[in-house]
């Protein structure tokens, strides 16, 4: 029995300018251009397997250990074909090779941080199934254009995914081409290793499911929010300047651009009808604590040294340069004690609760353990990654490995 198996990883990315709102449904064409930091596989990332033979009588995924059947599922289902379609024209060219698209495909993913928990879960993990599949079919991918290429069929799972399938600082260009969507594709601005001193803390606030998932709060946006309308009106300025931003290296205004992103996606939010409340108490109490700590800088002559964004969700990804952020894990750790001490995983020391001096300890109360249930620090990091049979989902009989407990 012949079996053709890819297996890959991608990494989750951290918007910087937001995508919130489509201007067409089916084809996932946003409103407007979005920007993201992907961040390192070695902290966060999505695995896949990709598994075909002529045996297969369905399509199947196994999803965390849940099996779905893609038929039944329109976006994956939609993935799957676009990257069959082009498989076939790989064969129309090389008539020697198998059939493989016309195969029905079982695959594998998982993901080593919470689904669902305003982590971009879905972003790594169609990301993850699009670079699978093209492996899978021998598709190329050696050029950038390919990449992007390939990133058209990954929007059509899930918008952000196609920001995931380049490592570093990455623009989701929305594009012109209304009928087609055929230019809304990822580009990459700055690649991992061009800005390495960028650092990201992600504070888990909640690992529970989104009361309004993304998919259907960003529609009601787009139909109620007055709000909404301005920001898509000037939202393509500060992609601009966030991009000079990073060419230059300049983390101040980088700061200043994502804060106010961040602030104004949530604003628009609100201001849906009915509302969407996507932070919680928490959430505003680390806005409250970086918000001054970039206060105290100001104030010594400094510039910006921290910058909070939420995605659609409690949690919060803090950028900052590497040199800041021991002090930076110090001062969340104060207000939100851990249950288990840190051990940074770049120190590899354990920090501790400390503020800087100067710092206004009453912006924010001290919460109990467990109101942050955890801390990742993690750095910007590569596009997806190809790894090894040693690394597949699925066993030598084609069943999806248990993990281990």
């Amino acid at each position: 029995m012949f079996i053709k198996q890819a297996t890959v990883s991608a990494p989750v990315n951290i918007a910087c300018i937001k995508y919130w709102g489509k201007r067409n449904e089916s084809l996932i064409l946003p409103t407007n251009s979005s920007l993201s930091v992907t961040l390192s596989q070695d902290h966060l990332c999505s695995t896949t397997t990709s598994r075909t033979c002529a045996e297969y009588e369905e399509n199947l995924l196994w999803l965390n250990g849940k099996e779905v059947k893609i038929d039944n599922d329109k976006r994956l289902s939609t993935c799957l074909q676009a990257m069959k379609k082009q498989r076939e024209r790989y064969e129309a060219d090389r008539p020697n090779e198998p059939k493989v698209s016309q195969w029905k495909v079982h695959i594998c993913s998982e993901n080593n941080f919470p689904t669902a928990a305003g982590l971009a879960s879905s972003a790594s993990g169609f990301a993850a199934l699009a670079y699978s599949l093209a492996n899978l079919y021998d598709l190329p991918l050696s050029d950038p254009a390919d990449i992007s290429d390939l990133s058209l069929n990954a929007r059509q799972g899930s918008g952000s995914a196609c920001r995931s399938l380049f490592g570093g600082f990455v623009e989701w260009q929305m594009g012109r081409d209304d009928l087609h969507g055929s230019d809304s594709c990822a580009l990459q601005v700055a690649d991992h290793a061009f800005w390495p001193e960028i650092h990201a803390l992600v504070c888990i606030v909640s690992d529970d499911k989104k009361g309004t998932s993304s998919t259907a709060g960003m529609q009601r946006t787009v139909e109620t929010s007055a709000l909404f309308q301005h920001r898509i009106q000037h939202v393509e300025e500060q992609l601009e300047d966030i991009k000079q931003a990073i060419l230059k290296k300049d983390f101040d205004t980088f700061a200043k651009i994502t804060m106010r992103d961040s602030n104004q996606f949530h604003a628009v939010a609100l201001d849906t009808d009915p509302p969407i409340f996507y932070l919680n108490d928490v959430s505003r109490a680390i806005i409250a604590v970086v918000t001054e700590y970039n206060r105290v800088s100001n104030a010594e002559g400094g510039k910006r040294k921290a910058a909070y964004t939420f995605d659609a969700g409690p949690n919060a990804v803090i950028y900052a340069p590497a040199e800041s952020m021991k002090e930076i894990i110090g001062m969340i750790i104060q207000f939100f004690p851990q249950s288990e001490p840190f051990k940074d995983p770049f120190l590899n020391d354990v920090i501790e609760g400390s503020l800087v001096p100067g710092f206004n300890s009453a912006v924010a109360k001290r919460h109990e353990v467990g109101a942050v249930k955890g801390l990742i620090h993690t750095c910007v990091g590569d596009g997806p990654r190809i790894l090894g049979d040693e690394h597949a989902l699925f066993d030598a009989n084609g069943k999806p490995k248990q993990k281990s407990k």
